[in-house]
């Protein structure tokens, strides 16, 4: 069975393992809010599963969900069922839960981040999640540098976000330097970084910069020199069998 990553921008990775299918935190269209992209993104037809990370707009498009399917699986923070209505087959989790889909073990982790829905959400835990199955892949969502990554290692695959959508991330967010010492806690045998690069403020964005990426690598190369760090252009995959 085929073991692939493939990044499709921002936070949005589709991840083939032992047979299951998931997509995380699936953003497809080209303008979200005050963000935009350059092309739309098209996520695998008909996951076994989507985990969202947290219910800010560039990581929760209901329009995106429903166009994957109103009846797949949606694994989403505890509190986050009411922002979707029209989707028949929403199942909240929490840090610490661990739910089975298809072949894979996926544990839910904590993540330091503001998850809320804006301007005027109810406080909404951010989560991270990590496959475990042949591999084990995890995905930070959004998340600060916090010390419990040291428990979920040492892993296959690290996605691990490195920047934004503007200039500067703000608390609750990795930089490139704070992505590469997040490798030493974690220890993957390869990262991958993502959120960087795709959105960028309309009239005034950083789409398509790779400057995030390259200092990631730069980066991890000086405090993390044993991970294997794959730099992935949008809707690009890297094949972990290769």
């Amino acid at each position: 069975m085929s073991a692939r990553v493939t990044w499709l921008g921002h936070s949005t990775v589709g991840i083939e393992l032992d047979g299951t299918v998931l997509v995380t935190d699936p953003v497809l269209r080209r303008r979200i809010a005050h963000l935009r992209r350059d092309v739309a993104a098209t996520a695998p037809s008909r996951p076994d599963a989507v985990l969202v990370s947290h219910l800010h707009y560039d990581h929760l498009d209901v329009p995106s969900l429903k166009r994957i399917g109103r009846d797949v699986r949606m694994i989403v923070p505890r509190g986050a069922r009411r922002y979707l209505r029209g989707l028949t087959n929403v199942e909240e989790v929490e840090a610490g839960s661990t739910v089975d889909v298809g072949r894979l073990r996926v544990d839910v982790v904590e993540a330091v981040h503001d998850g809320r829905r804006w301007p005027v959400g109810k406080a909404v835990p951010a989560l991270g999640f990590v496959l475990r199955g042949s591999r084990s892949i995890y995905f930070a969502g959004d998340t600060d540098l916090f010390d419990g990554m040291a428990a979920l290692a040492p892993l296959d695959v690290a996605l691990v976000p490195v920047a934004g959508w503007g200039p500067k991330v703000g608390p609750g967010h990795m930089d490139p330097r704070g992505a590469a010492e997040a490798l030493t806690l974690l220890r993957p045998s390869i990262a991958v970084p993502i959120h960087w690069g795709t959105y960028g403020i309309v009239l005034r964005g950083v789409r398509g910069d790779r400057t995030p990426a390259e200092q990631f690598a730069r980066e991890a190369a000086e405090v993390a020199p044993g991970v294997d760090v794959r730099i992935l252009a949008e809707g690009s995959s890297l094949d972990l069998d290769g």
